[in-house]
């Protein structure tokens, strides 16, 4: 049985200004760069990584063969140049042409890839890879718990897994239950000579659930994805949830569940207990956020032994934000916080000042606040260099170990003046969300009485289990968690914007 592997992974944010280009594509960051060939299954080997989960899989199987094709993604953010789309897409479609002939295709996706021409990214690389494979060979995609799932993604895919956690801790389990998915088809095909598949039943949610509601480890979703499992114990019966990417302004946005079963009535009966479970919780997906200066009023004024970790939920680079924003470090150094400790701060004309400073020496100079957010300006004042960094280290958090992260030369510099305030500064754009990015520098997080993150919920597997409490906060960002006060355009119409928010309506 010949199975070919690729992956091709964005996370598309419609309203940051600027493109995700090739060059996104081929930079490693928190995963891999572009991978071509056998080290799609070296490079990525001990990640947590649907395509590492995959392999895994296959691999159990000694009758598999696993024809590597490419592994590509990008950091979320704006839309994809038609230019890196067509390019990863023909490479996969060559890597096609060469190793046919192939009995099934696995795909590692996100699902709310957006293109310049394609609203739906991924339903477009579906199509086209239909159209060169045919109708026959079965093809399984693994999607992020926050896809933007789409009729065509469906319609055009034998089988979809999404990950059931958030923060994503489960994404290699996911690509290993849609390789073992695969496998399942398409063994039963050649024992039988039918081309029958699992029966579909696909609804979408009619409202947007905000991502920092999407959170696994609390209701109503932690009763949700419990239901999804209890569903999906029956050996012809799966059923899949999305909560959806709500930053892609594009018709399909939103929640999703989707079941698969030898009968259609069975399928729908999954689809139908789902859908229901989530109208009658609407109220419950709430994602109400906290003034920053409130949050860091509340921290101050507690006499907690553990940190409060303050989120910067707007602007987390791992939904297109730009890591710079400024609006909750103010608050913090406008109400005299002591102890505070920031991170990561993407600002590679300051890493450069801090790495030709040298630790103990100080800079005046701006700080973040480069990016043009609406309502955020640069930080300026003196800073001393404590700690330098090349910016490589290794992940030690459950969602990235076994994972090294590359974000450029990076320092850990001290606010001259205030009480005891700490900011890690990078030169690429990085989610907060593993403890590393501050004890790679010897920082003890015990320590500080205030964290503050630039992340939504990912951050949450690694440092909430150290915290007090954890506050959402509004600050100036890309990445609008307030989705009322977001400039959709392309929405579909009635959908409502949030729990019990108001109706779209197409302008």
């Amino acid at each position: 049985m010949r199975i070919a592997i690729a992956g091709f992974q964005h996370e598309t944010n419609t309203f940051v200004p600027n493109q995700t280009t090739l060059s996104d594509f081929e930079m490693a960051d928190s995963w891999p760069p572009l991978l071509l060939g056998n080290k799609v299954i070296s490079s990525t080997k001990g990640m947590n990584l649907p395509i590492t989960g995959a392999v895994i899989g296959a691999q159990s199987h000694p009758d598999v063969e696993i024809i590597p094709l490419v592994w590509a993604s990008a950091e979320p953010g704006g839309i994809v140049t038609d230019h890196a789309f067509n390019h990863i897409v023909d490479i996969i479609l060559i890597g096609l042409t060469q190793a046919d002939p192939i009995d099934a295709l696995y795909l590692d996706l996100h699902g709310a890839m957006v293109t310049h021409s394609f609203p739906d990214g991924e339903g477009e690389l579906l199509k086209r890879l239909r159209q060169h494979l045919g109708q026959d060979i079965p093809i399984g995609i693994s999607l992020d718990l926050h896809a933007n799932v789409t009729s065509l993604m469906v319609d055009l895919s034998d089988i979809i897994t999404i990950y059931r956690t958030y923060p994503h801790l489960d994404m290699a389990d996911t690509g290993r239950r849609c390789m073992d998915h695969i496998i399942q088809i398409t063994h039963d095909q050649i024992k039988t000579g039918s081309k029958r598949r699992p029966c579909k039943s696909f609804r979408q949610i009619p409202f947007l659930i905000p991502l920092p509601a999407q959170y696994t480890a609390h209701d109503p979703c932690l009763s949700l994805y419990q239901k999804v499992e209890t569903l999906s114990q029956a050996a012809t019966a799966k059923a899949e949830c999305a909560m959806g990417f709500t930053a892609a302004d594009i018709s399909d946005c939103g929640a999703s569940i989707l079941a698969y079963a030898d009968d259609k009535a069975e399928a729908e009966a999954m689809t139908k207990q789902l859908y229901d479970m989530i109208l009658s919780n609407e109220r419950h997906f709430d994602g109400k956020l906290m003034t920053a200066d409130d949050a860091v009023k509340l921290a101050m004024e507690s006499d907690a032994k553990k940190p409060f970790i303050l989120a910067d939920v707007q602007d987390n680079p791992g939904a297109g934000g730009s890591g710079d924003t400024m609006g909750l470090v103010r608050s913090i150094l406008d109400a005299g916080a002591e102890k505070a400790l920031v991170g990561v701060i993407s600002d590679p004309d300051f890493a450069a000042l801090a790495v030709n400073a040298g630790i103990g020496g100080v800079i005046s100079s701006n700080l973040g606040g480069k990016s043009g957010v609406v309502g955020d300006e640069p930080l300026t004042g003196k800073f001393e260099v404590i700690a330098l960094s090349d910016g490589n280290f290794s992940y030690t958090g459950e969602m990235y170990k076994g994972g090294v992260a590359e974000i450029g030369p990076s320092c850990l510099v001290e606010v001259v003046g205030a009480n005891h305030v700490q900011i890690v500064v990078s030169s690429l754009r990085t989610q907060c969300l593993d403890q590393a990015f501050f004890t790679h520098f010897g920082i003890d997080l015990r320590e500080p009485r205030i964290i503050a993150l630039k992340s939504t919920v990912h951050f949450r597997a690694d440092f909430e289990p150290l915290s007090h409490q954890v506050i959402n906060v509004i600050s100036p960002g890309f990445f609008g968690c307030q989705l009322e006060q977001l400039p959709y355009q392309h929405l579909r119409h009635g959908l409502r914007l949030g729990s019990d928010g108001p109706l779209f309506s197409k302008p």
